[in-house]
């Protein structure tokens, strides 16, 4: 064997070595579309739906309460301390029964709930707390993962601050976020590296969105680079015994 030949090989190698890509999280599909992210700086109330899981809380009624704050557990998902809307979009309320609620705000369906009590004590004071409200962070942040969506409204910068913040390859510039309206998916991508502080504490999330930090390209380049080490020791080590093969 030639040493010529050995390089013959140097495609080949590269070609093995360079065949799985990076893909980007979010590809085109058919049901997609690109969104103006200026839209995302107006928000909307969020309406309760079926499958949402609801905290119920009445100031000193524990027998009307569904995961109170006022008690001295606290409400908590994980417990079961919750009420199920269901598929009619109904809560199924201590001692008055079922209630409709899919499609209200947060705060008309603590009104009805007011409302529906107020046959049973004088003045009830009512909180009501959605405890699946999620958005989801993943990408190039220190705690990618769901995250709890407390507030009414929730901006993309807490949101991001509170996946740990931008990790060491973030890529700024390309912010993705995906949403759904109905059966379309919009996506949105933002240069938060060209926005105000004003502007960026204006864009607001929803509950449900995908949130996506890409990595830079340097990062691609460096995980390239070091996997192609192997392949040059294996060709320096090949070069070196046939120079002495052939001697």
């Amino acid at each position: 064997m030639k040493i010529s030949s050995l390089f013959r090989l140097l495609p080949l190698l590269l070609l093995l070595n360079t065949g799985c890509k990076t893909q980007r999280l979010f590809e085109p599909a058919a049901h997609s579309s690109r969104g103006d992210w200026t839209e995302l700086m107006s928000t909307s109330p969020y309406q309760l739906r079926p499958d949402d899981k609801v905290s119920v809380s009445v100031w000193d009624h524990e027998e009307l309460s569904v995961g109170s704050i006022y008690g001295i557990y606290n409400s908590n998902e994980v417990y079961g301390k919750w009420l199920l809307v269901d598929a009619e979009g109904s809560l199924l309320l201590p001692k008055t029964g079922k209630l409709k609620v899919g499609g209200m705000t947060i705060a008309a369906a603590t009104d009805a709930v007011v409302r529906e009590y107020s046959r049973l004590i004088p003045q009830p004071v009512v909180t009501l707390k959605v405890l699946n409200r999620e958005v989801t962070v993943l990408g190039e942040v220190k705690s990618p993962g769901p995250i709890t969506l407390e507030k009414e409204r929730n901006s993309l910068i807490e949101v991001l601050g509170r996946a740990g913040g931008p990790d060491y390859y973030a890529n700024a510039g390309q912010v993705q976020l995906l949403r759904m309206k109905g059966q379309q998916r919009i996506e949105y991508v933002v240069d938060l590296t060209k926005l105000s502080t004003v502007e960026q504490e204006s864009l607001w999330v929803q509950a449900g969105d995908i949130v996506y930090l890409p990595p830079q390209k340097r990062k691609s380049l460096q995980k390239e680079s070091a996997s192609l080490v192997p392949f040059a020791a294996i060709l320096s080590s090949l070069a070196v015994v046939l120079t002495v093969i052939s001697k």
